[in-house]
């Protein structure tokens, strides 16, 4: 992502930094449209770049914030979700789409989503905290999509059109098919667990936990592997286990 982020401000004469995350086939704020670790290769990406600077003083009047958040896999965590009837929800000036930039003055870029939602989990209730979040530049509002020209030669060179690029934090990025229905349908699910459990949205974490549940035959065996390849997220067990369940129903409704 952070190469992909460099070559995308390279060729727009700006720095990575002010790129906050990017949509795949449209220029609205659309959380349902992020760039993920897959790219279509007939897919247009379009980068949304920081706006105005904004402090919000919020109080924690209850255990969750209502606060669904994601990373860009380069340094910017952002909000993706928040819940109705929440405490963020009442907070006008916080809208879906804007990164947290620091929790009390302290400076949180570079930290992944699921540190942040650790963080904000941890304040303490009742007592004020800052937010300092930026908001995406609103652009094009007005303008609706353009179509492809039907001239283009690029199109006569994609045959079956469920191949995409995938990114990997470690290593090139590579050409391969597109997720099989198991794997999307297991991968919706953990992420949904994801979200409940953590607070946070990764639909590349739950594709990488959704593939290492196909080298394991049991839950323990899936817990084992899971420590050694994310072992930094110390997930507790009984998450283990609905994850693994998840992917066993997935499984079963698809065949």
């Amino acid at each position: 992502a952070r190469e992909l982020y460099a070559k995308i401000a390279e060729a727009f004469g700006i720095a990575p930094t002010e790129i906050l995350f990017c949509t795949l086939n449209s220029h609205k704020v659309d959380m349902q449209k992020l760039l993920g670790g897959q790219i279509g290769l007939e897919d247009f990406i379009f980068a949304h770049v920081r706006g105005e600077t904004k402090e919000v003083e919020v109080t924690k009047t209850e255990d969750a914030l209502g606060l669904t958040i994601t990373d860009n896999g380069a340094g910017y965590a952002f909000i993706k979700r928040i819940k109705e009837g929440s405490i963020i929800n009442r907070i006008e000036a916080v809208c879906v789409g804007d990164s947290i930039e620091a929790i009390n003055d302290h400076s949180i870029v570079g930290c992944r989503h699921y540190e942040v939602a650790k963080m904000l989990r941890e304040l303490p209730k009742s007592q004020p905290f800052t937010l300092r979040l930026v908001q995406p530049k609103r652009a094009f509002d007005m303008i609706g999509q353009r179509s492809r020209s039907s001239k283009c030669p690029v199109e006569a060179k994609v045959t079956s059109g469920r191949e995409t690029l995938r990114l990997r934090s470690g290593g090139a990025a590579t050409v391969e098919e597109a997720p099989s229905e198991f794997e999307e349908e297991a991968s919706r699910k953990v992420d949904d667990l994801l979200e409940s459990y953590m607070g946070i949205r990764d639909p590349e974490l739950a594709s990488t936990m959704v593939e290492t549940s196909k080298k394991t035959a049991s839950a323990q065996e899936f817990a084992r592997c899971l420590d050694s390849v994310l072992g930094e997220f110390a997930f507790p067990d009984e998450f283990v286990v609905e994850v693994w369940a998840a992917i066993g129903e997935a499984r079963e409704a698809c065949g």
